[in-house]
């Protein structure tokens, strides 16, 4: 009969009956039921071609057939040991840094006081922060996690979850506001002047919103970023766009009005899918999205829970 030999596992209890002399014996080392044990030596006979055993009062003898597979299936067994050792040495040098990047003005009081209490429940987890305006391509494994802002998320293969709407408003600063009384609405635009974005906030709806409202010489200044918005409203140069929670809060700024809620825009914690498959990734990405959304005042404009 054609050697048919399906389950690998079966050369396992062969060595554990021959060592214990019955399947009963056997049994207790395999932590198996004695009948399975039985069954799986019919099973493996029948595959083989082969009596392995002599059944006799003594218990299990093997066979001059079993004696001459002794040595292979002992092979058999250190390779599986092999395996199982060189699985395990890989699993424990697997790094468990979570490689983590964001637009440059999310790297806060808020994100760190999320890493930290995470970091508490989970100290075996390191981190390596990557901010930076440009995006980085979760999908070709230069990050693992990022957070990011966008209206829309394109690259289809990453998992998304949803944090918050985030609105704007038009600010200005104090000494603005001293020597021009600011807009309400955008029909008192007149006489007034403004930083917009240029790079990537250029066309978010937000800046697009403001510069099909104003003509080209109320531009008093164009910025890269959020910080460099925040720096030129500081500086008087005219009135910007900032998101609507860091104009309240500063005692240096002053709130025109809030715009229109479909210049808000959604920020977004996107996972490489590779990286989601390991499981400190996937439990900071549970983590992160209910502890960080919880670091922003209530809004009405936020998205339903995921």
């Amino acid at each position: 009969m054609k050697s048919d030999l399906r389950d690998w596992s079966d050369v396992r209890v062969f060595l554990a009956v021959v060592r214990a002399g019955s399947t009963l014996a056997a049994s207790k080392v395999l932590g198996l039921a004695q009948p399975t044990v039985a069954r799986r030596i019919e099973a493996l006979e029948h595959a083989l071609g082969l009596v392995l055993f002599e059944r006799d009062t003594r218990g299990f003898q093997p066979t001059p057939e079993a004696r001459a597979l002794i040595e292979h299936a002992q092979s058999l067994e250190a390779a599986a040991l092999g395996f199982s050792d060189a699985a395990r040495q890989q699993s424990a040098g697997t790094s468990r840094t979570i490689r983590f990047t964001g637009f440059k003005d999310a790297f806060n009081h808020r994100l760190g006081s999320v890493i930290e209490a995470f970091a508490l429940t989970h100290p075996g987890v390191r981190f390596e922060f990557l901010p930076s305006d440009d995006k980085l391509d979760l999908a070709k494994g230069e990050a693992d996690v990022a957070l990011r802002g966008a209206d829309v998320v394109r690259e289809t293969t990453l998992i998304c979850r949803t944090i918050r709407k985030i609105g704007f408003s038009l600010v200005a600063s104090k000494g603005y506001a001293e020597r021009h009384p600011l807009p309400s609405t955008e029909a008192d635009f007149a006489g007034h002047r403004f930083a917009v974005h240029q790079g990537r906030h250029v066309n978010s709806r937000a800046n697009q919103w403001l510069l099909a409202r104003i003509g080209p010489d109320q531009i008093a200044m164009a910025v890269n970023d959020m910080k460099a918005m925040e720096a030129a409203i500081l500086m008087g140069a005219g009135i910007g766009i900032l998101p609507t929670p860091s104009g309240p809060g500063n005692e240096t700024l002053t709130r025109c009005f809030e715009l229109p809620s479909q210049t808000a825009t959604t920020i977004w914690l996107l996972v490489n899918p590779v990286a989601w498959r390991r499981p400190e990734v996937k439990a900071f990405t549970a983590f992160f999205v209910p502890h960080y959304r919880a670091q922003f005042p209530p809004s009405p404009q936020a998205p339903k829970t995921d």
